[in-house]
């Protein structure tokens, strides 16, 4: 599969589809995660994402994001291949707060 097949989205339309049933799916470690994700956002590192698929709500958009997108682009893959609706969210967390979108952390 090529890039230009993976789905992606920027930073902005996640912000607009938060809340319309979309799952956002964050594929960093767990350090990461701690530190800064996006509201709401389900963690399930991308190393134990097939072994965490059945965790994966069906059924619902997962719009996939990591830290500046890479991780999460192979995870979009994964997924697309497994038959999930999947987009990658393009520049990840880092382009979400520097866009100054709300964060949350566990610190």
């Amino acid at each position: 599969m090529t890039d230009a097949a993976i789905p992606e989205i920027d930073v902005d339309e996640l912000a607009k589809r938060q809340g319309d049933g979309s799952v956002v799916l964050d594929v960093r470690q767990p350090d990461e995660y701690a530190e800064a994700h996006v509201p709401g956002a389900v963690l399930i590192p991308l190393d134990e994402l097939a072994s965490r698929q059945d965790e994966i709500p069906d059924g619902r958009p997962l719009l996939v994001i990591c830290a500046t997108g890479l991780r999460s682009a192979r995870a979009v893959e994964a997924l697309r291949a497994a038959g999930y609706d999947a987009a990658n969210v393009v520049g990840g967390t880092q382009a979400w707060i520097e866009a100054d979108f709300p964060i949350e952390s566990a610190g």
